[in-house]
């Protein structure tokens, strides 16, 4: 099947509302129908500013890279994109085509 494969970079301390920025886009694509997201921590990383964030071994709060990634189709991801304007959200995206399934056991003979 040919889709969307979205990806948003935000950073694990922010915060949209009083939620955490990662949560509150897997939970709110959810709500929309999307049937899965994932988000991952990164090791380090630097945004269009230029400054490197990095995790360090005693910190605790975290201002490492998040990767916040969806395959949907593409009305759905269009969906999901207008809606977060209309959240007046800050993120930067990437959409990319993308070919999807799911690879299912041979049936037993």
């Amino acid at each position: 099947m040919n889709g969307i494969h979205l990806r948003f970079y935000t950073y694990e301390n922010r915060r949209h509302g009083s939620e955490l920025m990662y949560e509150w886009l897997l939970e709110y694509a959810k709500k929309l129908g999307i049937h899965g997201g994932s988000a991952f921590r990164a090791i380090a990383g630097f945004g269009r500013h230029g400054r490197l964030h990095e995790q360090h071994f005693f910190e605790l709060a975290g201002d490492v890279p998040v990767l916040v990634e969806f395959i949907a189709s593409e009305s759905e991801a269009d969906a999901l994109l207008a809606a977060l304007r209309n959240e007046n959200v800050n993120l930067f995206y990437a959409r990319l085509a993308t070919e999807f399934a799911v690879i299912e056991p041979a049936a037993l003979g």
